[in-house]
């Protein structure tokens, strides 16, 4: 064999190699799962960022992957954050899979040009946490039913171990649930979904029953100041999947005999929880995120899994698109310096407590078409209460900067004898004595 032709097999054989998919369509433990995912950021590496938000109960790291399309690890000024949970659940497993492969279409998409794949990771950073339970997970075995192997390695449902506005949540915080809060408060999430199985529907908060619920056996609808938004966005996963949309298809969860009418449910309307992720990612983190329960049978053969991706590749780009919606800006000084921790509120839309500005100022809010009232105010400033729309058919965020005036009221560090004013505005919304607690054990948390 000549020279010339020795190298152009080596070359051949060097692209083959690369044309393959790192990641197979089969099960991956945990050691397999950091393996590909080291992988994947070793390919891709600038538009990949791979790292750990803490360990499990056994010590694995939980790990992420944070894509976009420049600085991948790290913020841009403006850019909203957006996030993906796997496998919260150890027994439930589909979810860790396909984000393993959408992992992969999305950095393997961007390279070869896709076009959409490259207006979501250029206006968005995603972050991926394919497995929150990886020792469940090792332990769990293949059935479609059952708890065996659901909670973390201390016996406790992380989905039932979040901090919750409306009742005390006596169950000690486990290091897989302390991990994700520090990473929300962190990184300020704006959209987010958390892949279950057992079910095949689109579930929006809140999950916990409304406080005037009397009957304790009751499943009232509890609306959130947000419905219509999480509607929309439960409903923009659901109509885009083949089948969850369909009540002849996704009537095989629990309480779901008769199937769930375009694919969504209210979470305390069909079974309240408290301590869920997701009403503590919306009141605490200023982050939509819904429940995405993917498969009717919550660990099947690993044949089914091709299908599984197949189905959810589109509805999962079809739902981070939506991080780019509504209104964002940034707060200013009249010397236009950003102001970080300045409180926002949109009043049509007043969640139990308001979104606070990051370091440069920034917001975000997703919301529909209509006109609204933007409140923003921070101790030492004039409060402003200011109108905008945005128009029918608009697919992208408007941009609504703010600039409050010093009122002159300021004190010097040292001298200051308010709370600070994130806290003090937390503490005036309730009088409930649990969001005292919650919010006093979770800043010492993350603050000392």
């Amino acid at each position: 064999m000549t020279s010339t032709l020795r190298a152009i097999l080596i070359l051949y054989l060097t692209c083959a190699a690369e044309a393959l998919p790192v990641v197979k369509t089969d099960y991956h433990n945990h050691a397999q799962l950091t393996s590909v995912m080291t992988s994947l950021s070793k390919i891709y590496p600038d538009t990949s960022y791979m790292y750990s938000i803490g360990k499990s109960v056994k010590g694995r790291d939980l790990w992420v992957m944070a894509v976009a399309g420049s600085k991948p690890n790290g913020r841009v000024t403006g850019r909203p954050e957006a996030k993906y949970v796997g496998n919260m659940h150890g027994n439930e497993a589909v979810g860790r899979e396909i984000l393993l492969h959408f992992l992969e279409h999305l950095l393997l998409e961007y390279q070869n040009g896709n076009s959409e794949v490259i207006q979501l990771m250029d206006t968005t950073r995603i972050h991926i946490l394919p497995s929150m339970n990886p020792d469940g997970f090792e332990l769990s075995t293949q059935r479609c039913r059952g708890v065996d192997s659901r909670s973390n390695d201390n016996g406790y449902d992380l989905n039932r171990n979040f901090p919750d506005f409306f009742e005390p949540n006596n169950s000690p915080l486990q290091p897989e649930t302390l991990a994700v809060i520090q990473w929300i408060q962190r990184n300020q999430f704006v959209l987010s979904a958390n892949f279950h199985g057992g079910a095949l529907v689109a579930n929006y908060p809140y999950d916990i029953r409304p406080p005037e619920a009397e009957n304790t056996l009751e499943t009232p609808y509890h609306q959130s100041p947000d419905d219509k938004v999480f509607k929309f966005l439960a409903k923009t996963y659901s109509k885009t999947h083949p089948r969850m949309h369909l009540a002849n298809e996704n009537a095989c969860g629990p309480n779901s005999d008769a199937g769930f009418t375009d694919g969504i449910t209210n979470g305390a309307d069909w079974y309240p929880l408290a301590g869920g992720m997701q009403d503590y990612n919306y009141v605490y983190g200023g982050c939509l995120e819904i429940t995405l329960e993917v498969s009717c049978c919550k660990y099947p053969t690993a044949s089914k899994l091709l299908k599984f991706w197949n189905e959810n590749r589109h509805p999962m780009l079809e739902f981070l698109k939506q991080a780019n919606r509504g209104v964002k800006g940034q707060v200013f000084d009249t010397s236009r310096n950003p102001i970080e921790g300045a409180s926002v509120w949109v009043l049509e839309h007043k969640s139990p407590l308001p979104l606070f500005t990051t370091a440069s100022g920034e917001y975000w809010k997703i919301l529909l078409p209509g006109s609204y009232t933007l409140n923003v105010s921070k101790y030492g400033f004039v409060t402003q209460n200011l109108k905008f729309k945005i128009p029918e058919g608009s697919n992208d965020a408007i941009v609504f900067d703010v600039t409050l005036k010093d009122t002159g009221s300021h004190l010097l560090a040292s001298e200051q004898t308010e709370p600070t004013p994130s806290l003090a505005m937390i503490w005036s919304v309730t009088k409930r004595q649990s969001i005292v607690m919650t919010t006093v054990v979770l800043l010492m948390q993350l603050w000392i």
